[in-house]
């Protein structure tokens, strides 16, 4: 059986088989561009062509693996570029913001997270937690996490610049899922609050994701003025307190994620 290289990683024990037969699958499949029959893929795996078509039909099915109408061989679906191109987005962007984390996380001396929108949820793809020995909550977060659009301030000021049909979709997906006693379940509530946070620039999460921790954030634009992230600052409620959120944290937020924009071409005017 033909094998990929995933590393010098030890293989799992728990490895599932036919999840690890479709990656190699891909693996073989990204090494003959010109495309393979059922019948000479089924024999570079090593499984019988029953089971190769089963797999590779399925893999097509989700558009990671494609069949050319002509020759009837399979080829690397157009999906992986769609994948690759997001990866490339997401480590141009933690590249771009990375200093500009660390410089809020050092003036605020609280957690900053940098999150993108994955699918219909938050994901955190970058954390500054610089350990200041603060008395309070920690927070639980880190890279890779996902967390609800509606339960989060990151999740929100994206939420705030989708159309409405869109958001719609979401909490239709989503169900609008109580996190704690604060999160808002009611699409119509939510609504109103995502009118407020586009007027304002940055929204907040009071203890709505995660009790005793508040956040307040701001949307980060491509050069098309498009929403592609957020930046938050977190913390425990007693020492984020909303006056302080009103009078500053809000602003450096906003400037943080204004920066960052810059950097990757986005201009106001």
């Amino acid at each position: 059986m033909a094998h990929g290289s995933p590393g010098q990683r030890s293989k799992p024990k728990n490895m599932v088989q036919s999840i690890e037969r479709a990656f190699l699958i891909l693996d073989v499949l990204g090494q003959h561009p010109q495309g393979l029959s059922l019948g000479e893929l089924s024999e570079k795996i090593g499984l019988s062509k029953g089971t190769a078509h089963r797999l590779v039909s399925t893999i097509s099915y989700f558009d990671y693996a494609r069949q050319d109408p002509s020759s009837k061989k399979y080829h690397l679906g157009f999906k992986l570029v769609q994948l690759g191109n997001l990866l490339l987005k997401q480590l141009d962007l933690r590249k771009a913001a990375g200093p500009y984390l660390i410089g809020l996380a050092e003036s605020v001396r609280e957690t900053v997270h940098l999150v993108v929108r994955d699918y219909d949820e938050a994901l955190y793809i970058d954390k500054v937690d610089l350990h200041f020995k603060q008395a309070g909550l920690q927070m639980v977060s880190s890279v890779g996490t996902r967390i609800p659009m509606h339960s989060s301030a990151v999740g929100k000021v994206i939420l705030a610049h989708l159309s409405d049909e869109e958001i719609d979709r979401i909490a239709a997906a989503s169900g609008l899922p109580g996190r704690t006693a604060n999160t808002i379940t009611d699409l119509a509530e939510l609504k109103k609050r995502l009118h407020v946070i586009r007027g304002k620039g940055y929204a907040v999460d009071d203890e709505e994701n995660e009790k005793g921790i508040r956040c307040v954030a701001a949307p980060i634009l491509n050069e098309s003025g498009e929403v592609v992230a957020a930046v938050s600052i977190s913390g425990p409620t007693v020492r984020l307190t909303m006056s302080q959120i009103q009078s500053s944290l809000s602003a450096k937020v906003r400037e943080t994620c204004m920066e960052i924009s810059r950097e990757l071409g986005f201009s106001a005017n």
